[in-house]
């Protein structure tokens, strides 16, 4: 993961954004700029008006996403089956700001929270049904996974060292001997299968609702063209119980897939347990109980 700058925010506030968009898109420069409610690690969001947003990565490992997500969307949006960022203007670096950034278009709706869905088992089926629509997406000339993508959709392999570092910090206050086995099952699960296009960032975070249902899925910037099994990192993430087996029927997918997923949930979830074991409770917990979960996961599904 590529660290934001000392002071989190890499100098990007509303007064920034002001004169960035006065500077560059003057027809805009009247409307009124305000941060956004839920905001990510790699961008800075701000609302422009009542119908656009601002966009700024915050440091430059970000920087790849803004080009790709330029490019990409609109091809990809005509054949999505719920609403993506539409970009409306491309920014250059100025007035301090180092980087490009975007203008892009408001999208409506709330992050995927379990309380704000009435039906878990049928939001879990739109996602996977937006996840297939997107693998079926046209691959020409897509960007192949690797450091753009922070090697989603690639093999978990690139991050063996980190995760067996974690498991090394972490003996004895989970099950490592398990979570080694889940591991060494995701490595052994050569991906072989024809490329497709990966979002790389399936999180509640990234998924909008109203009324329940998913109405558009947004952050692009780990997207890419490869192994889909980053993308089922949230059947342990986000559901449970009825929910997960809904979205497991309807996602599909073979063995070696959902083995590979699984090393992708653990490894994560290992990182930021190493983290905050002894710093966050609340964050510890939540990524202790995934462990669990794919540990579990494992022990069911998995193959001798």
């Amino acid at each position: 993961m590529v660290p934001t700058p000392p002071d989190g925010r890499a100098g990007i506030d509303a007064a920034l954004v002001k004169r960035l968009i006065a500077a560059q898109f003057p027809r805009w420069s009247g409307l009124p700029v305000i941060p956004v409610e839920v905001d990510g690690w790699d961008n800075r969001t701000y609302r422009l008006g009542d119908g656009m947003t601002v966009r700024l990565p915050t440091a430059a490992g970000y920087v790849p996403a803004v080009a790709k997500e330029n490019r990409w969307l609109p091809r990809l949006a005509p054949s999505l089956p719920v609403a993506v960022p539409t970009v409306l203007g491309q920014g250059v670096p100025g007035e301090g700001y180092p980087f490009p950034w975007s203008v892009r278009g408001w999208l409506s709706g709330e992050t995927a929270r379990r309380e704000r869905i009435g039906d878990m088992s049928r939001f879990a089926v739109e996602v996977a049904e937006f996840l297939l629509a997107l693998q079926r997406c046209d691959t020409d000339d897509g960007p192949v996974a690797g450091e753009h993508s922070f090697y989603r959709g690639a093999p978990p392999a690139h991050y063996d060292e980190e995760t067996r570092r974690c498991l090394a910090a972490l003996k004895g206050r989970v099950d490592t001997d398990r979570a080694a086995a889940v591991w060494e099952s995701a490595l052994a699960a050569e991906w072989r299968g024809a490329p497709v296009w990966f979002h790389g960032d399936i999180a509640l975070g990234n998924l909008l609702v109203a009324d329940g249902r998913l109405t558009a899925v947004i952050d692009f910037g780990t997207a890419g063209v490869g192994d889909p099994a980053c993308d089922l990192v949230i059947a342990w993430g986000m559901f449970s119980g009825a929910d997960r087996a809904a979205f497991r029927r309807a996602v599909g997918q073979d063995d070696g897939t959902w083995a590979r997923a699984r090393g992708w949930a653990l490894w994560k979830s290992l990182l930021v347990l190493s983290e905050t074991i002894d710093t966050d409770e609340e964050l510890a917990a939540l990524n202790r109980y995934v462990v669990g979960e794919v540990l579990a996961d494992h022990d069911q599904f998995a193959r001798p």
